[in-house]
């Protein structure tokens, strides 16, 4: 049985995996009054249940194991990066097929107690700049050394401003293990002149690996606390390696669903942070609901013209996955364009962006540029 939307409520316990992602348990202890009938709760087929984990002490099944454990490093330590690595650092101690330590590249800053930002994290366990007050877990390690940190992984997680990458992936020509799978979290793109490149495109073509995205209604401080959330995986053809991305992310209050769309979920990733500065405007200028729900509506409708005139290939389905309508109604809720736009408008259009974004974001930057740029090469005739 499958059910449309999960239920979040102290009487359900989330026990879902990749196979089952809808699939929950009612605690027992909970409910223990009502189990007497035995019509109220049926017990899984037998084609649900986990299968009987195969014998390792065998050296043949261990040498196996061995060869096909990953091992992931998390680029990039802002907001979301830590709390990326967070989830997958939960992940990677339970299930075998991941190496339990989690390697996070650290762009090196001095904090103003003197001390270097990624000794604060390995020796607290937090990333005290950008990800107060929440523990990543014992096995993030954190590194400042962007070739030392990839050099043993297999599974690379990227997520960083998307203005860094292109930087970043020149500098990992070469330096990164055959066979190696990407993903990306980075919501934006690259404009060249022959036109907009996505990110997730940047990074195979530097690289040379393919490269998934990750994309969702996802403040990254709300997922910190655990707060239940989605988020939908986007792949090109190889559903295994989704299915794999989905196994390493996926924790009881973080669902992640797989689409074979990845333009179109990397496109809403990055459009929806236009509408959210048309909804902080509304706020700023004290438009009213009735307005921001327009604008939030006709928003996600031209995401998708864009994203069609772009790439014909992109799905109408994926913008009523999380990536799409979820996250525009998250963002211009509670996202930062939508904070730092309402701040504009407030003040008149007295104070820049620039200003207000050093002011209001600790360190974190808008994410509109890239669209910005795509839109100056749209007026200008793709030129």
């Amino acid at each position: 049985m499958r059910f449309l939307f999960p239920l979040y409520h102290p009487l359900f316990c989330f026990s879902y995996s990749s196979s089952s992602p809808s699939f929950f348990s009612i605690s027992r202890s909970l409910l223990s009054p009502f189990l007497s009938s035995s019509s109220f709760l049926m017990a899984p087929p037998a084609a649900m249940e986990a299968p009987e984990a195969a014998p390792r002490n065998a050296f043949t099944n261990v040498a196996s194991a061995a060869s096909h454990i990953s091992r992931v490093t998390v680029v990039g330590s802002g907001n979301w990066g830590s709390v990326a690595a967070k989830l997958i650092a939960s992940n990677t101690l339970k299930l075998p097929s991941f190496h339990d330590e989690v390697r996070m590249w650290v762009f090196e800053e001095t904090l103003p107690t003197g001390e270097k930002l990624t000794d604060v994290i390995n020796r607290t366990n937090e990333n005290v700049k950008y990800l107060p007050g929440i523990k990543l877990g014992k096995n993030v390690i954190a590194d400042p050394d962007l070739d030392n940190a990839v050099r043993d992984a297999n599974m690379l997680v990227f997520v960083t401003p998307h203005q860094f990458m292109e930087g970043i992936c020149k500098r990992l020509v070469g330096k990164v293990k055959e066979g190696v799978e990407a993903i990306s979290l980075i919501k934006g793109m690259e404009v060249k002149m022959e036109g907009p490149c996505m990110i997730s495109t940047l990074i195979t073509e530097q690289l040379g690996i393919n490269c998934s995205v990750l994309m969702g209604a996802n403040i990254a401080n709300e997922i910190a606390v655990e707060k239940f959330s989605e988020a939908t995986v986007g792949y090109r053809t190889n559903r295994e390696i989704a299915e794999k991305w989905v196994q390493l992310f996926s924790t009881p209050y973080f669902m992640v669903t797989p689409v074979q769309d990845v333009e179109g979920v990397e496109l809403c990733g990055t459009l929806k942070n236009v509408v959210a500065l048309a909804a902080g405007f509304v706020d700023g200028l004290e438009m009213g609901n009735n307005t921001k729900a327009a604008i939030m509506r006709i928003g996600l409708r031209e995401m998708r013209a864009f994203s069609k005139l772009l790439f014909s290939s992109v799905k109408d389905s994926t913008f009523f996955e999380s990536c799409g309508v979820a996250d525009v109604i998250t963002t211009c809720l509670g996202g930062r364009n939508r904070k730092v736009a309402e701040a504009f408008a407030k003040n008149g259009g007295k104070r820049s962006f620039d200003e207000l974004e050093a002011e209001m974001l600790q360190g974190q930057k808008l994410q509109i540029q890239s669209f910005l740029n795509v839109f100056h090469w749209l007026l200008h005739g793709g030129s």
